[in-house]
């Protein structure tokens, strides 16, 4: 785990979490799926004003009230109680209910005028010989509050069908102007400014309007009878205004790391002419090299404090002004000068970085990292003033006895002379260009090798479990990971955010070779060219030419694996 004395903001502890239950009730149209939302009420402490679905805390009642409700074979007690909860809210809020007569019919409008929101629910539907559709009620997804907010939920998002005969009345009180809207529509309306919805709101209408029907989204919730999604957002600053971001957007996990208490402080503008400051002992300094192979350019990371000095990860390209920066980044401390491989957006820029620090009278650091092999291209050619060790550590120590530790690994695939490092003491993985975010890697033979690049991700998995990695921070795009489980945290995956990234990513690579793999049994006499328009039919066909030099390192893993002797 990161060290507490390296972060950079002063730990708080966000507001308790309250349970509660959300409900969309939905129904088919000649246009798509509509759901019922209404607005919450200018006087509300949470969203004034918002357009929201109906809902509300969960009651002990609620619980207790299991006895008198349909149920699911597959529906825990947990999920039965939120259900409860989001029909008594349904009824209380719109007059809705999902409740049924003795012979299975549903009570219409005029029917619930003449029942008493105010009083006991439980009670008076006993009273009136009802049972709660509980059986009917699904859950779609699993919010939790940002930790940034005064008021903070743990909220189910559950779905279930309108039933016939009912029409919506708001009770005036907490909730306004019940309306039917296509999430499409919800959404557009949003964006021109007429129709206020929050986050998780937003988030979950782009979720729904995939869904053609609703019994095709119901069948979808019932499958596993579990979430589809589960979100913690968390907050950064975009253009000087808040910008929210779930776990599987590019920024989370950097905002996980610099914010772990949810802070609304860190800029996630991508800008070349400042340090960003990660924690207290990590600045990244991001080339201006911006393009289709570099995202928003590459970044160069410090590792290290004035005290300590510094380790310069990735100089980059040979670019005056970048280097200049980095060298003041460090305050000209600079101990060694590290390569992730010898990539012309990642090397070259060392010499001259080095030459910086010699002029300002200290000491010449070492260019380090591991030299180029005989089949890397010929602007990839690389030579370091010394061949980095797999296992070879590399120590930062300030006389007080903090130190910063790197570990060196070497992981080809990408290039053969790859390494990737770890910075032992606070769970940090430098991936250079073998784990990106926001893209996955090429693979170019013969310098790549699709084998290697496999064997190094599940070492590199290896290493996340052994080291507590939590973060990985990669040579183009944001960090990416998240802190572990923890009760504030739910939604973060059990093994930890940098070990679920690695698995996705082979997942992604695996995925990807079974379709060439189908590619090639469809087209066994085709090229390359035939090739790639089959396994890459879900890429735009501008990055075919890209893509067409990782689908020669996945069909060379192919026919070394046998099969395939094309």
């Amino acid at each position: 785990m990161v060290r507490p004395t390296q972060l950079l903001h002063t730990p708080r502890s966000p507001a308790a979490l309250r349970p509660a239950a959300t409900v969309l009730l939905l129904r088919d149209s000649p246009q798509g799926i509509e759901v019922l939302m209404t607005r919450r009420s200018m006087a509300a402490s949470f969203a004034p004003g918002a357009y929201v679905f109906p809902g509300g805390g969960i009651d002990a009642a609620d619980a207790q009230a299991h006895s008198q409700s349909t149920r699911r074979a597959t529906q825990s007690d947990v999920h039965l109680t939120q259900a409860i909860a989001a029909i008594r809210e349904s009824f209380e809020e719109l007059g809705i209910l999902l409740a049924r007569r003795a012979d299975g019919s549903h009570l219409g409008t005029a029917d619930i005028a003449a029942l008493d929101r105010q009083a006991p629910f439980a009670a008076q539907c006993a009273e009136h010989g009802l049972v709660l559709d509980g059986a009917e009620v699904f859950v779609l997804a699993h919010w939790i509050t940002d930790r940034d907010l005064p008021r903070r939920f743990d909220v189910p998002f559950l779905v279930a069908r309108m039933p016939e005969g009912q029409e919506p009345v708001a009770d005036e009180s907490e909730q306004f102007e019940p309306v039917w809207v296509r999430p499409a529509d919800a959404l557009a309306r949003h964006a021109a400014g007429g129709f206020f919805i929050i986050f998780p709101t937003i988030r979950t209408l782009e979720r729904l309007q995939t869904y053609p029907t609703v019994q095709a989204l119901l069948d979808a919730c019932a499958v596993n009878d579990e979430p589809l999604f589960t979100s913690c957002p968390r907050a950064g600053l975009l253009g000087g205004s808040e910008s929210r971001h779930m776990e599987h957007e590019a920024p989370f996990g950097e905002l996980a790391l610099v914010s772990p208490d949810g802070q609304i402080v860190h800029p996630l503008d991508w800008q070349t002419e400042r340090p960003v400051a990660l924690l207290k002992n990590v600045q990244r300094l991001t080339a201006p090299n911006p393009g289709f192979m570099t995202g928003p350019g590459t970044n160069s990371y410090l590792v290290g404090d004035p005290a300590t000095g510094h380790v310069a990860i990735d100089p980059g390209p040979d670019e005056p002004e970048h280097l200049e920066r980095l060298w003041r980044a460090a305050g000209g401390h600079i101990h060694a000068i590290v390569c992730t491989h010898s990539h012309p957006d990642h090397s070259p820029g060392a010499a001259r970085l080095q030459a910086l620090c010699t002029t300002a009278g200290r000491e010449k650091p070492p260019i380090l990292g591991l030299p180029s092999a005989t089949t890397a291209r010929e602007n990839s050619r690389f030579t370091p003033d010394r061949a980095l060790a797999d296992g070879e550590r590399l120590v930062l120590q300030n006389p007080d006895g903090t130190t910063h530790t790197l570990l060196v690994v070497h992981t080809p695939g990408h290039a053969a002379n790859h390494l990737c490092l770890v910075l032992e003491e606070d769970g940090l993985l430098f991936s250079g260009d073998h784990i990106l975010n926001g893209s996955t890697t090429v693979i170019d033979p013969p310098d790549g090798n699709m084998g290697a690049y496999l064997d190094s991700l599940d070492r590199l998995a290896d290493l996340c479990e052994e080291h507590g990695i939590q973060f990985i921070l990669p040579a183009h795009g944001y960090v990416l990971g998240d802190l572990c489980r923890s009760p504030d945290n739910p939604s973060a995956p059990a093994e930890g955010g940098a070990q679920a990234a690695i698995a996705h990513l082979k997942a992604h690579r695996l995925v990807r070779e079974a379709k060439v793999g189908r590619a090639m049994t469809a087209l066994p006499h085709g090229t390359h060219d035939d090739w790639v328009k089959l396994a890459y039919d879900d890429v735009p066909e501008r990055l075919w030419p890209v893509a067409k030099r990782s689908l020669l390192a996945h069909v060379e893993r192919l026919q070394s694996l046998g099969g395939f002797n094309l």
